[in-house]
């Protein structure tokens, strides 16, 4: 019995070792990618927020950092991203009978271009866009910060999946 679970555990660590680099988190990123790159985001949005480019750029870093083994590098990266804060907009939600709006929606919308030196066809070009909604009552000013970062997660949780985990 004891033999057969250990030719258990090599055969598993055979398929594991020979599926490149693959880790708990869904990331399937080739082996010999070892840098990453990461321009700051440029604000386009009609409605600028200044501390929205920093915040999105420093995000996608750390997510990074903290789920793979890539090193961040400046320039020429194995991957890279290059990104566009597209829009920054507050639209009313729910109008009451008073006409008046019971929830408004803070949308961020992101343009990524992503490049994969070993494999072309995971290089993309596209827009990401999340919202969330909250209670007109409230200051914007008081929960803003709040919004933005959870938008941000959202945003470099997608940018993520569609870059490296390829489902």
């Amino acid at each position: 019995m004891m033999r057969k679970s250990n030719y258990l555990v090599i055969f598993i660590c055979l398929c594991y070792i020979s599926c490149g680099i693959y880790s708990f988190n869904g990331a399937s990123i080739p082996k010999k990618a070892e840098t990453i790159s990461i321009n700051y985001f440029i604000n386009s949005a009609s409605n600028k927020q200044p501390i929205l480019s920093q915040v999105l750029t420093e995000k996608l870093k750390d997510y990074f950092t903290q789920q793979t083994n890539l090193i961040i590098n400046k320039n020429n990266g194995d991957l890279t991203f290059k990104g566009e804060i597209t829009k920054y907009e507050i639209k009313p939600m729910a109008i009451q009978s008073n006409e008046t709006a019971g929830q408004n929606r803070l949308t961020i919308s992101v343009k990524i271009e992503f490049n994969n030196i070993y494999n072309d066809e995971y290089n993309f070009n596209t827009t990401f866009s999340r919202y969330k909604d909250y209670e007109s009552s409230q200051n914007l000013s008081d929960i803003e910060t709040v919004l933005i970062n959870e938008i941000s997660n959202e945003l470099v949780e997608d940018i993520f999946n569609k870059s490296v985990v390829n489902w």
